[in-house]
């Protein structure tokens, strides 16, 4: 094993210069290569026979003395490793127009996409890297065409039952592959560890080849028929996958070798079943072909639907929807200069991993140059200040939008309120308008924003809409020099909350409010306030136990409306936040396959982290929130604001279970809003610390592509 440096290779016509940032360590197939590098002479030929084969021939025709020189010349070689990696285009050779220089680039072959910093990669054997997706996860790509051939091979239909035996690499991306078509999958391994990988990433059940347990969740899962499809992604010398697989298939069943394990077919039981036997060929068809791979000649779609290229760009399509996640197979990320300690730990066994990957010069660390998301400053550069009012009216509102949560958690605080006038009700149909004016008593209903925002008796604007048209509706009324509530959240991208903070700038207005109202709650401020000031850094656990949406509800519309978190996620960072007593400086997202249920890691610049917990996935009996935070010897608890408690080692306060509904903190913020419209006084919440509250909800989707922290560039 080596590491060389060697000149760059050059860009030639018909391909691209690429430079990688993550190529992949496929385990079976280089730790093969590499063990048998290390065999004697022997060695080698036994495990070669093919090679020996062409020995003795070349022997007959060229001679004893020339075919040595030639063995031994081919064995005195260096030989590459890799064929799996993700990198940026650095110069694209002539005859090449769909991809341009600094595209991120998904490449496969075993000589063009080597464990290398710059490689030469020909037309069909690289693909664009769908938007939003990871380079480290893309660097997949290779692998997961081979995974997927397989599984074309084994012609899968919805409903049937597969085996996957051998839960490496390619088994377990096979297993979820199999699942995301609707497969029920049972796997074989002797690992006990990769079998639960296997089935936390859709495996029905998982386990040891030699036991029950495998036959027994068959039998289950078939009524004792057997499976429709074998898959082998095992290796090594011992022929038990390929009597499994006669054990264990139904009558006509399909196997489908992928790996290369030991295949001395038991005739009577492939004969008595009439198994079919298939061989799947690496990334599919157009490996191996020259003219394809090398001169560029793709296959008539119409007769050739998946060739290895059209497998690469789908698998990386499936990864950037959500269907497979290649993060809980990742075992190590080492940087390139490690790479032959990296062999060798894989090697003896001290690294036991699925996947392992190679990290290049330049590329994101979770300590130093990691992703950012930019938190704007805030500037008030204009002359508006706070409007003036006459001292002693009542605050008059307006409220665009009157949907549910406006008309069940803001208007009943409000309606009848000591010093407010519901002034206004704004919303884009007449009768929605009418009813609002109806329930609540407003002055008035209008379709007509441009009326209300050009009304100088209004002093404040409450924006209820929906999720797309927060920012714009807010950046509107700020410039109006009107005092803004918004419902969360404030933005839903980057340019969006940019554009608010635009509108504070150019106006000088900054009487903003988004509604965070987790901060206001009685019962959790009580609690801070007996848990008291910190000295060390704390720790904040907070469960949401969201629950599943209705199919046909507004917050499944991603693409105009954003993610659940993006709308709702804001309302846990502020408290986290609140309680931590300061804004946080990186996040850090993973999530479950199917994106369902997140874990988002705060960290602040004090040393103390926050972790939500966010899942759809949960009991509908369960509570909605729990948060915990521990610190100095001292503990706060909150169950789901019905009580709450603080320990500090000597003694306990716990709070009176409370007799009515919960009391989430909208009464107390609304109020406290008023109050600063009235007064001319301070928002409740500094506008600085509603910004970062946005900037690091905006920074979770940026984590999750990514894979690493992303820090809060400008977090104060």
């Amino acid at each position: 094993m080596a590491l060389l440096d060697v000149p760059a290779p050059g860009c030639k016509p018909g391909g691209v210069l690429v430079r990688s940032a993550y190529s992949l360590i496929s385990t079976g197939t280089e730790l093969m290569k590499v063990s048998e590098a290390g065999m004697s002479m022997v060695g080698k030929a036994r495990s070669r026979p093919d090679q020996v084969a062409k020995v003795v021939q070349s022997v007959a025709v060229n001679g004893v003395p020339a075919t040595y020189r030639k063995v031994m010349g081919k064995l005195d070689s260096y030989t590459p490793l890799g064929y799996s990696l993700c990198g940026v285009v650095e110069q694209v050779g002539a005859g090449i127009d769909d991809v341009k220089v600094g595209d991120l680039v998904a490449c496969a072959g075993n000589e063009h996409a080597l464990h290398a910093e710059l490689n030469w990669v020909p037309k069909n054997l690289y693909v664009p890297v769908p938007d939003g997706l990871a380079p480290r996860h893309a660097a997949f790509g290779t692998v997961g065409s081979i995974a997927l051939q397989g599984v074309r091979q084994g012609e899968s239909r919805l409903g049937e039952v597969a085996l996957v035996v051998g839960l490496g690499l390619i088994g377990q991306l096979v297993v979820q592959l199999l699942a995301a078509s609707g497969v029920r999958v049972v796997g074989a391994d002797p690992d006990p560890v990769r079998c639960e990988l296997a089935e936390r990433l859709g495996a029905a059940a998982c386990g040891d080849p030699g036991s029950a347990a495998v036959e027994s969740a068959v039998a289950e899962l078939t009524g004792g028929l057997g499976v429709d499809q074998v898959y082998l992604a095992a290796g090594g010398g011992s022929n038990q996958p390929v009597e499994l697989a006669a054990r264990l298939s139904r009558d006509r069943g399909r196997v489908v070798d992928i790996g290369k394990c030991r295949l001395d077919l038991p005739w009577n039981a492939y004969y008595e079943k009439e198994l079919d036997v298939r061989f799947s060929r690496s990334y599919g068809p157009g490996r191996y072909d020259p003219e394809y791979e090398l001169q560029g000649r793709d296959y008539p779609i119409g007769y050739v639907r998946w060739t290895e290229r059209r497998n690469l760009a789908c698998f990386l399509d499936l990864v950037a929807r959500g269907r497979v996640d290649v993060e809980p197979l990742v075992s190590r990320t080492a940087d390139f200069d490690d790479a032959v300690e990296t062999y060798r730990s894989l090697q003896d066994g001290g690294l036991k991993a699925v996947a392992v990957l190679f990290r290049y010069p330049g590329q994101e660390t979770a300590g130093a140059g990691a992703p950012a998301v930019t938190v704007p400053a805030v500037r008030r550069d204009g002359t508006a200040g706070a409007p003036v009012r006459a001292a002693r009216t009542p605050v008059r509102l307006a409220f665009v939008g009157a949907g549910n949560y406006a008309s069940s958690m803001l208007l009943p605080h409000l309606a009848r309120r000591d010093g407010v006038e519901l002034s206004t009700v704004v919303t884009t149909t007449a009768l929605s308008a009418a009813n609002a004016q109806r329930t609540f008593g407003f002055g008035r209903a209008t379709t007509d924003l441009d009326a209300v925002l050009g009304d100088s008796a209004v002093d404040a604007v409450f924006v209820v809409t929906r999720h797309s048209s927060h920012a714009e509706l807010t950046r509107k009324a700020l410039l109006a020099g009107k005092a803004v509530f918004v419902e969360k959240p404030l933005a839903l991208t980057g340019d969006e909350l940019a554009g608010v903070l635009a509108a504070v700038e150019e106006s000088g207005n900054d009487r903003l409010q988004v509604g965070f109202n987790r901060r206001f709650a009685p019962l959790l401020r009580e609690a801070r306030e007996r848990f008291g000031a910190r000295t060390g850094p704390g720790h904040l656990r907070y469960l949401v136990n969201a629950g599943r949406l209705d199919p046909g509800s507004w917050y499944l519309r991603q693409g105009t409306e954003g993610s659940r978190f993006a709308g709702e996620g804001g309302h846990f960072i502020d408290t986290a936040s609140w309680l931590l007593g300061a804004d946080p400086d990186s996040v850090y997202a993973i999530t479950t396959p199917g994106n369902e249920d997140l874990q988002v890691v705060l960290r602040y610049p004090d040393g103390s982290t926050a972790t939500i917990g966010y899942v759809t996935t949960g009991p509908a009996g369960f509570p909605k929130e729990t948060l915990d935070l521990v610190a100095d010897g001292r503990a706060l608890r909150l169950d789901d604001f019905v009580r709450a408690s603080v320990y500090d080692g000597r003694k306990r306060w716990v709070s009176s279970r409370l007799p009515k509904a919960r009391d989430k903190g909208q009464s107390a913020e609304l109020a406290a809003f008023v109050k600063a419209v009235r007064t001319g006084g301070p928002m409740p919440v500094p506008l600085e610390s509603l910004v970062a509250t946005t900037a690091a909800t905006l920074a979770v989707p940026a984590g999750l592509a990514a894979g690493v922290p992303v820090t809060l560039a400008g977090a104060r």
